[in-house]
């Protein structure tokens, strides 16, 4: 017997899709918004997503599988690329930054592939301590997420796209140098937070 999702001819990829037109319409997120734009009723999402957080975590994800897998080569031009493209698309979405705040970022196979692509980067410029790695790839996933919510701002003016990214790109620079740094000071270890 076929579920009420399969019945309506949904599949998981149908339904991210709309949930995220629901959020970057910015339209209140819920089951009955994301189920009313696919005309079906909100119990046929069930079949495909385990309720509204594990729905808007598919849709943070999703958003994340756009980013490209920087070269093999410089490992600091890599991370810079990287965070870079992270910023943009977060800049492109305005709308689904405040969830990544919310949700601490995305913990999807491509928020899982971020992070080891970072760890990669971290490893090939000597920074080899796991606890360290872990630490430079939350700083510097905060700093994006962080900067991206200054122009997404409900309440006064934001800031202007080109402010971000100029801010944004010294403090990248400034992160990147500083954890890269700290593999030529052992001494000098990032702490691990959390």
């Amino acid at each position: 017997m076929r579920s009420p999702g399969q019945r309506a001819g949904l599949s998981r990829p149908v339904v991210v899709t709309a949930a995220r037109a629901v959020l970057d319409d910015g339209a209140s997120f819920s089951m009955r918004a994301v189920a009313g734009r696919l005309g079906v009723a909100p119990n046929a999402l069930y079949s495909h997503v385990d309720g509204r957080d594990g729905l808007l975590d598919a849709v943070l994800d999703d958003l994340l599988g756009a980013l490209p897998t920087p070269d093999d080569g410089d490992p600091r031009a890599g991370l810079v690329e990287l965070m870079t493209a992270t910023h943009e698309l977060l800049l492109a979405h305005p709308r689904l930054v405040p969830h990544f705040v919310a949700r601490q970022g995305s913990r999807g196979p491509n928020a899982q592939r971020l992070g080891e692509t970072m760890r990669t980067c971290l490893a090939a410029a000597g920074v080899r301590d796991r606890a360290a790695q872990d630490t430079a790839v939350r700083v510097l996933v905060v700093h994006a997420i962080g900067n991206a919510a200054l122009g997404a701002a409900a309440d006064g003016a934001p800031l202007p796209p080109e402010v971000l990214r100029t801010t944004y790109a010294a403090g990248l620079a400034w992160l990147v140098d500083g954890a890269l740094g700290s593999a030529a000071a052992p001494e000098r270890r990032a702490p691990s937070v959390g």
